[in-house]
């Protein structure tokens, strides 16, 4: 374990309530427990869709929605589950989802990358890099002019700063103060391509700045740093104070895409990897609340057993479920008549 993010964890621990505090524990291990069956699974072939997996970036989605309302609009990329099961989403309906199935949130239509459920407002995400920022922008401009108090968020990778629909988007937001908060789930690597390969300069977020929009760097596996963060930043976009930025800085552990890890593939190092395994975000939040006895290990294990039920249930739920009819192909899309 890192020392020094245990250390932080440790000091900032009194700042959060017990109750928030476990919540963002649970949904942490949620998140890690659900990718952790999706990478078991997913060799047997019955998940037929492309799968990113969001094992070791937990504290991010876990640290931003724990401030949100459920009417709040959340937006995601490629590894979407987190986001998704933070927002509070059907463990049953993801698993369908990945099984192709009609009882999918996405009705089994989207697989891992196209995640919808209307149910919690989780809005979407998009296979194309940067594909969601406008359409957040949009709920968010929606918003704005009912004047409902809703805040959209919308989480991306490092490699869709590179996109001109990245500039489009913190521009039009703004120029017309949008309730949006833009998360960047900075974990350094577009595919197999290192951040510094492809950016002149490693400064995300000071890259708003330009439009005037505040912008902060924080360290995206410590959970209790991404909810104050996040807190502070979604009270003022939901008082009228416009959009904000954070660059979460977090560490994918597995392949880009797939259940496996990769070393193999020659783009990082083995010491690399170790270090950010060593400073996890879940077990590091974990030993804190230990010392702190905020929680005791019989705790975990029930917590961690009841999470392995709704696994069980799930996979059954989406082995069972029938595949979408061809009379539904259409069911869903949008056709201009």
């Amino acid at each position: 374990m890192d020392k020094k993010l245990f250390r932080i964890l440790n000091k900032y621990i009194s700042t959060v309530d017990k109750k928030t505090s476990l919540s963002l524990f649970k949904n942490m291990l949620r998140i890690r427990m659900v990718e952790g069956k999706i990478a078991e699974l997913y060799p047997e072939g019955k998940m037929r869709c492309p799968t990113h997996l969001y094992t070791g970036e937990e504290a991010v989605a876990s640290g931003v929605c724990e401030n949100l309302k459920p009417s709040d609009y959340v937006f995601s990329s490629y590894r979407s589950h987190g986001a998704y099961l933070a927002k509070g989403g059907s463990i049953k309906k993801l698993f369908a989802e990945l099984y192709g199935k009609k009882t999918g949130c996405s009705r089994g239509k989207g697989g891992s990358m196209h995640i919808v459920s209307r149910q919690v407002n989780f809005m979407g995400t998009s296979a194309l890099v940067g594909g969601v920022m406008p359409i957040a922008a949009g709920t968010a401009l929606a918003s704005d002019m009912k004047k409902d108090k809703r805040v959209s968020i919308v989480f991306f990778g490092d490699g869709a700063c590179e996109e001109g629909i990245f500039q489009e988007t913190l521009n039009f937001a703004a120029l017309k103060k949008l309730p949006i908060i833009f998360i960047c789930e900075n974990n350094f690597y577009a595919t197999y391509s290192h951040q510094l390969t492809r950016q002149a300069r490693d400064n995300i977020y000071k890259r708003v700045a330009i439009y005037g929009i505040p912008g902060v760097r924080i360290d995206g596996n410590n959970v209790l740093e991404v909810f104050r963060t996040s807190k502070k930043l979604i009270n003022e976009a939901r008082r009228g104070r416009g959009p904000a930025f954070i660059e979460c800085r977090t560490y994918r552990w597995l392949e880009h895409v797939g259940p496996y890890f990769d070393l193999e593939a020659g783009y990082r190092t083995k010491e690399e990897m170790d270090k950010w395994i060593d400073r996890c975000p879940l077990s590091s939040f974990g030993k804190v609340l230990l010392k702190k006895k905020m929680i005791n290990p019989e705790a975990i294990n029930s917590i961690k057993r009841s999470i392995e039920a709704d696994l069980e249930k799930a996979v059954l739920f989406a082995e069972k479920s029938p595949f979408p009819g061809c009379s539904e192909i259409y069911e869903g899309v949008y056709n201009e008549q």
